[in-house]
């Protein structure tokens, strides 16, 4: 398969660059791959598409204030600095740049609480810093911090928190697990009322999800890994569901790449921690997704190759398609698609 397999025309004002209010107010293209019919909805109706003893799985990870502005040692400059991974206590895989200026042993000043050093270099302005700081580094990125917004957003996000899912937890993100933006307290409330499960895993959002693909030939592309984990308790939640037939349906792509990525052939999950770079493209067997919420993605990337996988690719670029001429609100701050 090629990159140009996976390609769409997108007009770019249909690039959302702010989030609907509220939340669960956002389109809905519903998707049944029995029919290959499709319906236009608003998210708050995927109530009416769960059924009782369906397991919703999320991906609980937080967005860490990853962007950062810094300057070599005595010059005067602005070098970009995006936290991708935390290797330990004061060293991170990130993406910098320009990086032709960050050689091993560097020294970049951030501000009077934080500096860094250069301790590797890998491809593609990938640095490992080992970060000099007082105190604790999660204050200190807080204070001096941006969200990681995607480049194709140019509006300024007024509302921090809408870059985050409303059950986020655990901090690692570089980036939203976006299929989850379209949620309120008050729809999870009411899908729980109606019998649905809720199970929760978790994937730091990093360089994998988003780097793009370069080479023609897709396989040849190589995933940047992400750290993943599924507890015991929500482990037992899915295999539950697998065990009675019942239907798991994913949240997003990084639920899919989890519970892919931590599953036997027969579709149990278990219960572990690991770094994944698994890559889903069209021949891919699911062995335990049985529907998908996601976004509108990006043409050509890793993600629109997993939902080809999951509908098939023509299904895909014909979805894609309709999305396009009914003006789709596309990509992070953009409408829902739920395949079922």
């Amino acid at each position: 398969m090629n990159k140009s397999d996976f390609y769409y025309d997108l007009p770019e004002e249909l690039i959302a660059q702010t989030p609907i209010y509220p939340r669960d107010n956002s389109r809905m293209l519903v998707y049944d791959r029995q029919t290959n019919e499709m319906e236009h909805k608003h998210f708050y109706e995927i109530i009416d598409y769960l059924e009782k003893g369906d397991v919703l799985v999320i991906n609980s990870t937080k967005v860490i204030p990853a962007r950062m502005f810094c300057h070599r040692e005595n010059k005067d400059e602005i070098i970009e600095v995006l936290l991708l991974k935390r290797i330990d206590y004061n060293h991170y895989e990130c993406i910098t740049k320009p990086a032709k200026k960050l050689k091993i042993g560097t020294k970049i000043i951030f501000n009077e609480k934080l500096s860094a050093c250069v301790k590797e270099i890998g491809d593609q302005g990938i640095r490992i810093l080992e970060f000099i700081f007082e105190g604790v580094f999660e204050n200190i990125l807080n204070e001096i911090g941006t969200m990681p917004l995607p480049p194709y957003i140019k509006e300024k996000l007024q509302d921090q928190s809408r870059y985050q899912t409303v059950y986020c937890k655990e901090l690692g993100s570089s980036a939203a697990p976006t299929a989850g933006l379209h949620f309120t307290e008050e729809l999870l409330d009411r899908i729980r009322n109606k019998g649905v499960e809720i199970a929760e895993v978790l994937l730091h959002v990093g360089l994998g999800t988003f780097r793009p693909v370069k080479e023609e030939d897709i396989l040849k592309h190589n995933m940047h890994s992400e750290y993943c984990e599924i507890d015991n308790k929500n482990a037992d939640i899915i295999n539950s569901a697998v065990k009675e037939g019942r239907r798991v349906i994913c949240v997003g792509t990084t639920s899919v790449r989890t519970v892919e990525s931590l599953a036997d052939i027969n579709g149990y999950v278990r219960a572990d921690k690991m770094d994944t770079n698994i890559f889903i493209y069209p021949g891919y067997k699911f062995k335990v997704v049985k529907g998908l919420i996601t976004n509108f993605h990006l043409p050509e990337s890793t993600l629109i190759m997993l939902v080809s996988a999951f509908m098939g690719r023509e299904n895909a670029l014909k979805m894609y398609e309709v999305a396009v001429q009914e003006k789709y609100r596309f990509f992070s701050f953009g409408d829902a698609t739920f395949i079922i």
